[in-house]
């Protein structure tokens, strides 16, 4: 009997600097977010159904970010500031501000 010792990992590494879920827009920070919440893989799963995908997947991300936590946790926080970034500049802008307002007045 011959036992696979290695398992490739389900993830596509895109140019704006994004991780996603081989063939689909599902985020590394999604399935990261939900498991440091404490969603097992199959809640994952259910939350983001796919036929792109298994549940063997997520436990493979899973596995992989717990194998690389430093380097991914770092990938993360540098793409949460940002996000940051991007959210502050947006708020900060004069047609968005009134924008917001006209939809408050409902």
């Amino acid at each position: 009997m011959t036992i696979e010792t290695t398992q490739k990992v389900p993830l596509t590494f895109q140019e704006d600097g994004t991780i996603r879920l081989k063939g689909t827009r599902l985020l590394l920070d999604m399935i990261i977010g939900a498991h440091q919440r404490g969603d097992c893989p199959e809640d994952i799963f259910d939350a983001f159904p796919s036929n792109k995908y298994t549940v063997a997947d997520i436990y493979a991300v899973i596995a992989y970010y717990l194998s690389h936590k430093v380097k991914i946790d770092n990938h993360l926080a540098k793409r949460k500031i940002k996000a940051e970034a991007v959210w502050k500049m947006i708020e900060s802008d004069s047609k968005h501000k009134a924008r917001i307002a006209e939809l408050k007045k409902g």
